[in-house]
């Protein structure tokens, strides 16, 4: 009976939420010209197609937040591997999607 409840709770927490949580993404990318940061997302998804990228627009920028990262740590790790390719990049706290389990 109360596993069932918490299951409710959570269905509509998800449902509240759109499934997202707090945690860490990292910015490569921020400037006014869109079609620079379409150039950029597209460098980092060849670069690392099995991690997500986001194109925001954050007046008067245009964003580019890769990765979805519980722990900044995780972010960390990344941000240390992309460095060579995008040495601008550094860490900010965002509102993150969850990751889809593959098997």
């Amino acid at each position: 009976m109360k596993v069932r409840a918490l299951q409710e709770k959570k269905a509509e927490f998800h449902r509240r939420t759109n499934g997202e949580s707090e945690g860490y993404r990292i910015k490569i990318h921020f400037s006014a010209d869109k079609s620079k940061a379409k150039e950029v997302q597209s460098k980092f998804t060849t670069k690392f197609a099995d991690i997500p990228s986001y194109e925001e627009y954050q007046q008067p920028n245009f964003v580019i937040n890769v990765g979805d990262f519980k722990t900044k740590l995780e972010a960390f790790e990344l941000l240390k591997r992309i460095q060579v390719e995008f040495p601008y990049a550094f860490i900010v706290k965002s509102k993150i999607r969850p990751m889809k389990l593959t098997e």
